[in-house]
């Protein structure tokens, strides 16, 4: 049974990190409407692992950003495989700074296995540049909703996720750490990655039961490449509830309960 777990686990995760599924392009495309990309963090340069911009959903204006994968070598390359350097937190910080200023809500895909760790970034401030986006998403005045569409790994993924509903696909994972880092370090043996899967919780469904994210957003059982039609339908309209609901709620309250939702998670982690 315990074999099978680890078995029916690890298929998530090769699904979750499945090069085929709808990057944050696809969804871009596919759910919004007069999408205009804005570019830099008026600091060092582009990220191109970070897409942000202003566009519309059922003529509700709202800032879009994302973490963007690529679908072959060159765009890969060019996206850092998703891996975030500081300046694309740092654009995703001046995007929601701007959506902040002109009531915009904010809506964030999420799909990278870590911001990177290169000597570069750290140098430019990879910790801090995360931090100040944590700190920040914290208190601003509009509403967020963040959606995890493949990888949500670490702090990476965090710095986009302080929202006020974070949703999954039922094929991605949200984890601290990749299964095989976590495997290296705690037990100094590779091979068993597939059992620190199952340990860590990092599915959607062992997320939704710990209170660790809002909701579940359906998918094929083979994946949202094999109807990515079908599984940006299902984004958008959740988006479209959510919107509804939370642009009525007053700014104070909204970060009363964004406070509430996180402060909760810290007091289950001391536990």
């Amino acid at each position: 049974m315990l074999k099978d777990k680890k078995n029916e686990v690890w298929n998530i995760v090769e699904i979750a990190r499945n090069k085929e599924r709808p990057n944050v392009r696809f969804y871009i495309e596919n759910i919004f409407d007069d999408f205009i990309e804005f570019h830099g963090d008026r600091n060092f340069r582009d990220d191109k692992a970070v897409i942000g911009g202003i566009a519309s959903i059922d003529k509700i204006s709202v800032t879009v950003i994302g973490v963007n994968k690529g679908k072959n070598v060159k765009e890969n390359v060019d996206t850092n495989f998703g891996m975030v350097h500081p300046e694309g937190y740092r654009k995703a910080l001046r995007l929601m700074k701007q959506a902040e200023k002109f009531n915009r809500p904010i809506i964030c895909f999420v799909d990278t296995p870590g911001a990177y760790c290169g000597v570069g970034a750290e140098e430019r401030g990879q910790g801090q540049a995360i931090a100040q986006n944590l700190m920040e998403m914290s208190r601003l005045k509009t509403p967020i909703i963040s959606i995890i569409t493949g990888e949500g790994g670490s702090g990476g993924a965090l710095g986009l996720s302080v929202s006020d509903k974070v949703y999954m696909l039922k094929n991605s994972i949200y984890s601290i750490l990749s299964p095989e880092g976590f495997a290296t370090i705690l037990w100094k043996d590779s091979s068993r990655t597939k059992e620190a899967a199952e340990v860590m919780k990092i599915t959607a469904l062992d997320l939704l039961s710990l209170g660790i994210i809002d909701n579940i957003i359906d998918e094929p059982i083979e994946g949202a490449h094999t109807n990515p039609s079908l599984v940006s339908d299902n984004i958008k309209r959740l988006i479209n509830s959510d919107l509804n609901n939370l642009i009525d709620i007053k700014k104070q309250d909204l970060l009363q309960k964004r406070y509430n939702k996180f402060r909760q998670m810290g007091n289950f982690y001391e536990v």
